[in-house]
């Protein structure tokens, strides 16, 4: 699967569009990594329990976003954006969309 950010794929043409592709996680914070938290805000630095989570997440969304391109029939995902928004206090939510697409070599 053909992944990319750029309304094309270079070497290719888009040869049929199938519409949205979509996948979404909502993670909530732990309690544990909460308090390793508390301590890093005092001494500052990157929080890598935070950073390890949101990446996670990021793939998670990612890869239910090619799911749902591949039961559209699509081979590639074009202008691909990923999206955050706070659900709740300690809760968000990580969306992946694009748009599905068939391409072929040119």
């Amino acid at each position: 699967m053909i992944v990319t950010t750029s309304p094309d794929v270079p070497g290719k043409k888009i040869v049929n569009t199938l519409g949205l592709a979509k996948g979404n996680t909502i993670r909530a914070r732990h309690v544990g990594k909460d308090i390793i938290a508390i301590f890093k805000n005092l001494v500052g630095g990157e929080i890598m329990e935070y950073t390890k989570l949101m990446a996670e997440s990021r793939e998670q969304a990612i890869d239910r976003m090619k799911e749902d391109a591949i039961s559209q029939g699509a081979n590639a995902i074009i202008s691909v954006n990923i999206t955050t928004s706070m659900i709740s206090q300690g809760a968000a939510e990580i969306m992946a969309f694009g748009t599905a697409v068939v391409v072929e070599d040119n």
